[in-house]
């Protein structure tokens, strides 16, 4: 979340006058993050996030907030789109889509301890279950077709031990076939930042844009990925046990989901490498923008790589 697109606190507060939240009374651009422009903004009726998308198509939108409305009418932490004066979630503003939700309160986690992880486990997993009866379907823009056209992007910037590694982890992923997995609605970015909470207690779930249908468990290693690691990209055992053993009461993972365990970390560690390299090479112009480091993930991938035995045994005992 960067703010690539200036919004003025004359242009906003034309454009709420479509809602009925009263008048504007503080607009605040967030810097963290890569992807939109976001910003905080509050109203008479209180404070909310707003959302200028910046690669989204607007028609393509619409699924992503009415997941929104959807996870949280059942009880699901994450924020909820406010509908304008016409019922609609979606506008535009300074010739972008743009979207307004309710803003959650509490704070993300820098150094997540067990009791962190466990938690996110547990609601990462009932949001898997209410999705399941949302019926309108997405499949992932940032899945394998998208893994070989953003490596061919990136592979004339790399040396020849970082293209080896990403031409031989595109070939092995290639080979992984994960039509017996169970899949549904998954967050697709569940990172440390994209999730709020007070003390130990989870209350927000935040930035769905990256939102689709796929393998569960692909959710599942996104997160232990972020969530469950040493700074130089190891396991770690006590916060992985929490989560794994968390998310399991709530949706018991399946023996098939167990075998794939190993190559799904990898996938998980390929997509945000590669998605780095390419916000790396390739940045968009912003006025406050955030880029971050994917040597972070490079270094992830090789661990789940030579590691995938012991990720296979934590899953075992946990």
């Amino acid at each position: 979340m960067s703010v690539y697109t200036s919004v003025t606190p004359e242009q906003l507060a034309d454009w709420l006058r479509n809602f009925s939240l009263g008048s504007l009374r503080e607009l605040k651009g967030i810097a963290s993050g890569i992807t939109n422009t976001n910003y905080f903004v509050t109203t008479e009726s209180g404070r909310y996030v707003l959302t200028l998308f910046e690669r989204n198509a607007a028609d393509e939108l619409p699924w992503f907030l009415d997941l929104m409305a959807h996870l949280a009418d059942r009880g699901i932490p994450c924020p909820h789109p406010v509908a304008n004066a016409n019922g609609h979630y979606l506008g535009e503003l300074n010739g972008k889509p743009a979207a307004l939700v309710t803003c959650l309160r509490g704070g993300s986690v820098e150094s997540p301890a067990p009791e962190h992880c466990a938690e996110m486990g547990r609601v990462l997993a009932q949001m898997h279950k209410a999705g399941s009866s949302f019926d309108a379907s997405m499949e992932n823009p940032r899945g394998p077709h998208w893994w070989r056209v953003t490596a061919e992007a990136v592979l004339p910037f790399l040396d020849a031990a970082d293209r080896a590694l990403l031409e031989t982890e595109l070939a092995h992923q290639a080979e992984f076939r994960a039509a017996d997995l169970p899949r549904g609605v998954i967050h697709g970015d569940m990172f440390r930042d994209n999730a709020l909470f007070d003390d130990a207690r989870l209350t927000g779930l935040i930035d769905f844009y990256y939102a689709c249908e796929d393998v569960l468990a692909y959710d599942l290693a996104i997160t232990v990925n972020d969530w469950c690691v040493h700074a130089d990209g190891r396991l770690d055992e006590p916060r992985l046990r929490a989560m794994l053993a968390a998310y399991h009461a709530e949706r018991p993972l399946t023996a098939a989901e167990h075998a794939a365990w190993p190559t799904l970390l990898r996938a998980a560690a390929l997509r945000f490498w590669l998605s780095r390299l390419y916000d790396l090479h390739y940045p968009l112009a912003g006025e406050i923008t955030h880029a971050k480091d994917p040597g972070h993930f490079r270094r992830i991938l090789a661990d789940r790589i030579a590691q995938r035995e012991m990720a296979r045994e934590i899953w075992v005992a946990t």
